[in-house]
């Protein structure tokens, strides 16, 4: 069935029109908290593919989730394509590629064969293939058995001040609990993975760590009680936390957990530093809990800086489904509908449909740990050219990307005769 049905969707393609559509999307500014510009090209899209229960809610003010979905004849699955509407912001962009065809952050160009521009890989390829997969069902005269749905939600990103919690999914997740909004069997969210597909996911935490001592003329530093010559006890005993933690256990998609101290700030002028602060960030593999690393870390930099009159404070400023950040998460690899997106993926494009671990976290752990629900990442794009100057995807892998979330959707569905 996969190869007679990938034939058959690929003559159907358009890709000028698929091209347009993605563009369209890239088109929409959208950084975080300005997701309402996209999700308005989104809701006529959803209209024109005549999805049922479209609906349209702020989950702040001014900043709206919008999904529908396709019913099928009965007797089928149920599936859901979610992504994030907003961006990571524009800074340097245009400076960066200024009196090039780059330089319009939201001009899409296809360059060397691909489209270029913020939010093309993050994730702006993932939505338009998942929309564009269905118009192409409809084209191929492909019916389904099971209803696909898509939900499309903010406030994913982190980086613009008071956004970045994600409020939009929380509202989504929200209305299915409450059964408002019907719960899915299966879940694609639409991260990029360049066609592969991610059955697990990293969990992480940031800490902020103020280390306050006495400030002192430097020459009595005896007056003093030095911040940041306590910080460097600190560091000290959190490398090698981290290297115990990365010699704990290997997770066969994830890797390795550590911590990675990302900043260092303090110091005093002439005189002996009363302040300063650490920032660092934790990576979990699947099965590690927040609430037993994040002691871990505060009893290797209690045990480090011993000095009573020298107080230590954490702080953990990105929660996300957990109060202290991200969960991990994982499927078993093995399922079948594992194998079946694997399968139409790599039936679309040669080499990929591989499954593997997703080295970032995003907002699967929502579904996989908080709902029960299976849910997995597979998109176009490639996560390392993401949030950079150089985002953009190939449009050989887009094209290719809607064709196996359309085999996807018919083998997981079922074809209605």
């Amino acid at each position: 069935m996969t190869a007679d049905i990938v034939t058959r969707l690929r003559a159907a393609l358009d890709p000028d029109q698929a091209l347009a559509l993605f563009r369209g999307a890239i088109g929409c500014e959208s950084i975080t908290g300005n997701e309402a510009n996209f999700v308005g090209f989104l809701e006529a899209k959803m209209r024109e593919l005549g999805l049922n229960g479209l609906s349209r809610a702020d989950f702040l003010p001014g900043r709206p989730n919008i999904w529908g979905e396709r019913k099928g004849a009965g007797n089928g699955k149920r599936l859901l394509f979610i992504g994030h509407t907003d961006t990571v912001h524009v800074d340097g962009w245009r400076e960066h590629w200024s009196g090039t065809e780059r330089e319009d952050p939201f001009g899409a160009p296809v360059i060397d064969g691909a489209v270029w521009g913020r939010g093309s890989g993050d994730l702006k390829a993932g939505i338009t293939a998942s929309l564009a997969a269905l118009s192409l069902l409809d084209k191929a005269g492909i019916r389904l058995k099971g209803d696909v749905a898509f939900a499309f939600v903010g406030d994913e990103e982190s980086g613009q001040p008071g956004t970045g919690v994600s409020a939009g999914i929380k509202h989504f997740v929200g209305r299915i609990e409450a059964g408002e909004v019907t719960a899915p069997d299966f879940t694609v969210y639409v991260e990029p993975t360049q066609l592969a597909v991610y059955a697990a996911q990293i969990g992480f935490f940031i800490t902020d760590i103020t280390i306050t001592g006495k400030s002192a003329y430097f020459g009595v530093p005896e007056l003093g009680k030095d911040a940041l010559r306590a910080a460097h006890a600190a560091m000290t005993a959190l490398w090698e936390h981290s290297d115990q933690v990365a010699a704990r256990a290997e997770h066969k998609l994830t890797g390795r957990g550590f911590l990675l101290i990302t900043g260092l700030t303090g110091g005093g002028y002439i005189a002996v530093p009363e302040r300063c602060t650490l920032s660092l960030i934790r990576k979990l593999l699947p099965g590690e809990s927040l609430d037993t690393a994040a002691a871990e870390i505060e009893a290797a930099v209690r045990g480090a800086i011993t000095d009573p009159e020298i107080a230590v404070e954490f702080a953990y400023p990105a929660g996300r489904d957990h109060r202290l950040g991200g969960t991990a998460a994982e499927i078993d690899e093995a399922r079948a509908e594992v194998a079946m997106l694997s399968q139409s993926m790599a039936g679309a494009m040669g080499g990929r449909g591989v499954i593997e671990g997703a080295p970032f976290w995003s907002e699967s752990s929502f579904f996989v740990n908080r709902l029960g629900i299976p849910a997995v990442y597979c998109a176009p794009g490639d996560i390392r050219n993401c949030h950079t100057f150089g985002e953009h995807v190939d449009v050989e892998e887009y094209l290719a990307g809607i064709v196996g979330f359309a085999a996807f959707m018919a083998r997981y569905c079922g074809v209605a005769d």
